[in-house]
């Protein structure tokens, strides 16, 4: 990989920004100062400087964010804040792109990466990953809505949902806390669940993909990288 590109990737600013660094001949590869934009380096292998801050290459990335409401799950639009937006500067060169999709009014974890095929493994309905969500919907939630959706919701279009766990937490006659675990990500598909046992969902949160469950100290908006450990759970989810 040339060097200008991998610092680029890095975070160091566009190829021109890059150029002025090693015109500065602050660039240090393998303990040689570099001065030509041109010069090829392994980012796996090489020992690479920029002053004295170290290099330390990363060819995916992989992040964990609390979305919080009123932003969208895009990496662009004309007419809405979207979630890459709220990422730092260094990672933009990235490419990032959400994994799936909250609806704008929906918070909690989201995951961010560049890495296609873990993308993939997540969201392809072959896989079945787990997704938990909390959520708080009007009128008080019966033994007979838990039976239809561990059953299966027949939407208003015809498709039948797979069976989802609706598990009760709170319940009035006026509003019920819930938490519900699905295998799919049908568009509004908890909306619309509810919509057809006659209650509409206030407000909705996504806690847990597969193994990982969103860090509690994460406000909305904030977003952290996923330990190794991490990544590896969902890998293998």
């Amino acid at each position: 990989m040339r060097i200008d590109k991998l610092l680029s990737n890095q975070g160091f600013g566009s190829r021109k920004d890059v150029k002025k660094l090693l015109k500065k001949k602050m660039v240090i590869v393998d303990g040689e100062t570099i001065s030509s934009s041109s010069t090829h380096v392994d980012p796996e292998t090489s020992e690479v400087y920029v002053g004295n801050e170290k290099v330390h290459y990363q060819s995916y990335i992989y992040l964990m964010m609390n979305k919080p409401t009123g932003v969208i799950s895009a990496t662009h639009d004309d007419m809405h804040q979207c979630v890459i937006d709220l990422i730092e500067e260094k990672y933009r060169p990235q490419h990032l792109f959400p994994v799936g999709r909250l609806d704008k009014d929906t918070t909690g974890l989201l995951l961010i990466t560049n890495d296609g095929e873990f993308s993939h493994q997540l969201m392809s309905p072959k896989k079945h990953v787990d997704k938990v969500y909390e959520a708080t919907v009007t009128c008080e939630v019966t033994d007979e809505d838990i039976r239809r959706f561990e059953s299966g919701i027949t939407l208003e279009d015809g498709y039948e949902t797979k069976p989802a766990l609706l598990k009760v937490n709170r319940t009035t006659t006026e509003t019920s806390d819930v938490t519900i675990t699905i295998s799919e990500g049908k568009f509004h598909q908890i909306k619309r669940m509810f919509k057809a046992v006659d209650k509409h969902v206030l407000t909705l949160k996504r806690v847990k993909i597969g193994n990982l469950t969103l860090d509690s100290h994460l406000e909305e908006g904030q977003y952290r990288e996923l330990t190794p450990d991490e990544i590896a759970s969902l890998s293998n989810a």
